[in-house]
């Protein structure tokens, strides 16, 4: 008899390996796209210069000529990049370095005389300092940024050819946390003056004008929240703002109030300043208590990999998680530190478009989807922007997907597998590998990997089976269902 593996896309991780029966379980820099398992594509370097600090915000746009321009701020400088791949220092004058991780103060002075013996390093009972992270934002063709630590907004107007430093807005806030400019042309202070739950605007097409007065319409409004606002993004038509604990909605009602606030849910707060995407109608982001969506209304996202997210995330970084969207496959990515990493190495995808959730190994900091330039950009820890989806070069990583356990017949009889009949778009660009159990938690066996023939002999036995693909070739590989030819060997 003929088995399918005939596995619904995406991986399912919650709860145990058995649970996952008969869907895919693991998988590495794949994806499943309109009904086919095929590895993401590779990435090559953009820069040939390195930027000096970790990378935790970047962004992309045209001036006013169509000349492309790439931004990035570092925990030490902040970058500006030509479409020729130029890279250029704009650190602005008295700028302070921030953090490349987070930290806990424990130096001198952080409590009370006497506190515990001399020479003992003293504990800070507080919040730890978040990782450094930059909102970037774009004025017409000038560059918008806010260090999460320095929080002075500054604004770069453009200059290749003369070193142009960006420079602090004059009359703006200080001390602030994020900035968002909003579709009316209005930039948004978050937790501005030091203040966590105050939100502070310019007039209108005016950036230098911040006292509300009746000829415009700068003004400012504090949130009812425990929380810090950490975050703002634009979703048609509304401005969502993050704390560490809710989420506001902001809109435009004109004068003299200009903005109406209301909170739109709490316990759903940013788990880091980066963990939100924006699609065209909704925002996408990752919390503390797990996945939510903003479509109109803030609402849970349930995921097939939550609590294996959850257990494997470093949570004293988890300042650095970093979403990404790639729109051309309908993705949001978030980038994370592992339990066994201080930096980001891994990675969790959720597939919008085909409702479907993926997990893999990653190391990257930061990044932007395409649109301005031809392929996402992203940031390696080392300091370099990457291409991304282009090519098949994967720095040696392993591409595969892994099965849970598949029940070969009705699970009551031990099957005999004598061939595998492969459904490869061009045999041999991937192996398959199995293993085989008798029970959920028994002793495994292993065999394989083989390379596909039209069939492949192979040899076990089981009562279920585990499969595993991999990548064999640096190609666009396709794999759609397996199918094992089993018979019964009896049930012992």
């Amino acid at each position: 008899m003929y088995i399918p593996l005939k596995l619904p896309p995406g991986v399912f991780r919650n709860g145990t390996e058995y649970q996952a029966a008969g869907r895919w379980y693991d998988a590495n820099l794949v994806r499943w796209y309109e009904g086919t398992l095929r590895p993401i594509n590779g990435w090559r370097t953009r820069s040939s210069s390195q930027m000096t600090g970790s990378c935790r915000g970047i962004i992309t746009w045209r001036d006013n000529s169509g000349n492309r321009y790439i931004g990035a701020g570092t925990h030490s400088k902040l970058y500006a990049m030509n479409e020729a791949g130029t890279l250029k220092d704009i650190t602005p004058t008295g700028f302070t370095s921030g953090y490349a991780s987070s930290t806990v103060l424990t130096g001198y002075g952080y409590s009370t005389y006497g506190t515990l013996a001399y020479g003992v390093a003293r504990p800070d009972t507080g919040t730890p300092i978040a990782a450094t992270t930059w909102s970037l934002d774009t004025w017409g063709e000038y560059l918008i940024a806010c260090s999460s630590w320095d929080g002075k907004i500054y604004e770069w107007q453009l200059g290749f050819s003369t070193p142009t430093l960006a420079a602090a807005i004059a009359n703006a806030p200080v001390n602030n946390k994020a900035v968002l400019v909003t579709q009316e042309r209005i930039i948004f202070a978050l937790g501005a003056g030091g203040n966590p739950r105050k939100v502070q605007w310019c007039d209108q097409e005016n950036n230098t004008q911040w006292t509300p007065a009746g000829d415009n319409l700068a003004g400012d409004y504090d949130l009812a929240s425990p929380g810090t606002l950490i975050a703002g993004k634009r979703v048609k038509g509304v401005n969502l703002l993050f704390t560490d604990v809710d989420v506001h909605t902001a809109q435009y009602v004109g004068a003299p109030f200009v903005y109406g606030f209301e909170k739109a849910a709490s316990g759903c707060g940013l788990i880091s300043a980066q963990a939100v995407a924006a699609i065209d109608t909704a925002a996408i982001w990752m919390s503390n208590s797990g996945f939510w969506i903003y479509d109109g209304y803030v609402k849970p996202l349930p995921s097939d990999v939550s609590d294996y997210i959850f257990t494997n995330i470093n949570f004293a970084q988890a300042s650095k998680i970093y979403s990404v969207h790639v729109s051309k496959f309908g993705e949001i990515w978030w980038f994370y530190p592992s339990s066994g990493s201080n930096e980001n190495d891994s990675y969790v995808t959720f597939n919008y478009r085909e409702n479907h959730w993926n997990i893999g190994t990653l190391g990257r900091t930061a990044g932007v989807d395409a649109g301005v330039f031809t392929y996402p950009l992203m940031v390696s820890s080392t300091g370099y922007i990457y291409e991304h989806e282009v090519g098949f070069n994967y720095d040696s990583a392993s591409l595969y997907a892994e099965s849970g356990p598949v029940q070969l017949g009705n699970g009551d009889n031990i099957m005999s597998v004598r061939q595998v009949v492969p459904d490869e778009q061009t045999l041999g660009e991937a192996v398959v590998s199995f293993k085989t159990r008798n029970y959920p938690t028994g002793t495994q066996s292993s065999f394989g990997p083989y390379t596909a023939a039209n069939p492949t002999s192979v040899r076990f036995s089981g009562r279920q089976v585990n499969m595993k693909v991999t990548g064999n070739t640096l190609a666009d590989w396709r794999i759609g269902v397996m199918r094992l030819d089993a018979v019964p060997a009896g049930k012992r």
